[in-house]
């Protein structure tokens, strides 16, 4: 009997685990179910409630804006199964948008430092998405990667974009839950033309996306002083974190989207050291520059043709850095011509090492429009003037500029250098690895590995 019920416990168990590794199809983890879906059809349609947006001059502080400092510390979300199949899906679909506009983004930007965020661009369309219609909607589910397994065109094919701004704000949870080390912050604002009405529903759908949240009327028929307040209201709102973001501004536009992501970490195993250390720019620029120094047992790989190096390095108890630099002779424009950028396998099957690292302390930060990214990729009527964003507002809706801001500094929390550690270790021999040219970085959440920040540091003296 007890032989049957210890058969019957692993049978149990075995069934358990099976059942966690069932491939569930990743459109099917965040689209309408049916019952759903009968529930949309059974509501009564009720006038839809808008509201028009407080003047950027006025002081008054509305119900719904909060402090960035209020969502400091989100509590750690506990996963379950199907929460993690969504963020192992959800990093994928981020991944590869992301490396699409990285890539239309260095063409455009040749030779000049660059950072984006893919998570807060991905976020931002998701965005929209929740205030499109009809073939807009389509068209931006598209983009976003969900195609439906089957082409019926019920609320079925449809993603609930929802689900998916709360995975990537679970994401941004993760990052910013367990370590006092570390800074994340996240600031979305709208600005309508005077007199446009915004959806409040969608306004409301988009809150608990970011740490703070803020809707206000500008005159863009001025473009000079629109840029000006607009400026001035982020610098104000961000404490002094975001300075002109604007330079300027379409007078047509009647509505502009602004995201603004902050990441500052303190490398508690790091040190800085003592002088400056030279970083080639190029053959001809050489600069010097604050360093940080880190040892331990880290991830790294070189690629099968020699021509570059990866190292993964664990910068918070939340956060990955990933660094790739150009080695025997190679050159970081070559480099990132001949890498297949929008397939992640650079990023895959590196092995443990015993790595000394040094590497330029950085403070970086760039701004993107969406609208331009889209263009380059030959997307440029998706959220143009015929875009359909009837949930955002009953007026026809002009959209400016998307932009997109992302923040990101490293730094030591130590002053001090302490002995060579590798000389505490005779018997382990420790790989030198110096980043003093051109490089290419990038930023992950540890659990679910979605990339917050991609970008290439040419000076790392010309962060901001």
């Amino acid at each position: 009997m007890n032989l049957v019920a210890d058969l019957l416990c692993l049978l149990v168990c075995l069934t358990t685990v099976t059942c966690d590794r069932v491939y569930v199809h990743p459109f099917n983890l965040f689209s309408f179910n049916k019952s759903t879906c009968e529930e949309l059809e059974s509501l009564v349609p009720e006038g839809k409630k808008t509201f028009v947006p407080t003047s950027i001059e006025s002081q008054t502080t509305l119900a719904y804006e909060d402090d960035p400092n209020d969502k400091d510390k989100l509590e750690a979300p506990s996963l379950s199964v199907r929460e993690r199949q969504k963020l192992s899906h959800m990093k994928d679909f981020v991944y590869i948008l992301g490396a699409r506009f990285y890539s239309a983004l260095r063409e455009a930007r040749r030779g000049q430092n660059v950072l984006l965020s893919p998570v807060s661009l991905y976020s931002s369309l998701v965005s929209f998405y929740l205030g499109a219609s009809n073939q807009t909607a389509a068209d931006l589910q598209r983009l976003l990667g969900f195609i439906p397994p089957s082409g019926d065109p019920d609320c079925t094919s449809r993603v609930d974009g929802h689900k998916v701004l709360s995975s990537l704000r679970m994401i941004e949870s993760l990052v910013k839950s367990r370590d006092k080390e570390l800074l994340f912050s996240k600031m979305l604002c709208l600005f309508s033309a005077p007199g446009v009405p915004l959806s409040q529903p969608f306004v409301q759908d988009l809150l608990p996306s970011t740490d703070a949240l803020y809707a206000r009327a500008v005159d863009f028929t001025n473009p000079s002083e629109a840029a000006k307040q607009i400026n001035a209201f982020m610098e104000a709102k961000s404490k002094a974190q975001s300075k002109c973001l604007l330079t300027d501004i379409d007078p047509s536009a009647n509505l502009l989207f602004v995201v603004d992501v902050h990441l500052a970490v303190n490398v508690k195993q790091a040190f800085r050291l003592k002088e400056p250390q030279e970083f080639r720019v190029d053959s001809n620029t050489e600069v010097l520059v604050p360093m940080l120094s880190v040892t331990g047992t880290f991830k790294y790989k070189t690629d099968a043709s020699g021509t570059f190096s990866v190292v993964e390095v664990p910068i918070s108890k939340t956060a990955l850095l990933v660094l790739l630099q150009p080695i025997n002779g190679s050159d970081l424009e070559r480099v990132e011509a001949e890498l297949q950028l929008q397939s992640p396998a650079w990023l895959q099957q590196l092995s443990p090492r015993e790595i000394k690292l040094t590497l330029p302390e950085l403070t970086i930060e760039g701004s993107s429009d969406l609208q331009e990214l889209l263009a380059d990729m030959k997307l440029p009527e998706l959220l143009g003037k015929g875009a359909d964003l009837s949930k955002i507002s009953d007026v026809n809706l002009t959209v400016g500029k998307v932009i997109n801001k992302a923040f990101f500094k490293l730094t030591s929390a130590g002053t001090d250098q302490p002995e060579d550690p590798t000389a505490q270790k005779e018997d382990v021999v420790f790989l030198d690895i110096t980043l003093n040219k051109p490089f290419l970085l990038a930023v992950s959440e540890e659990k679910s590995r979605a990339m917050l920040f991609l970008g290439r540091i040419t000076n790392p003296l010309h962060g901001v």
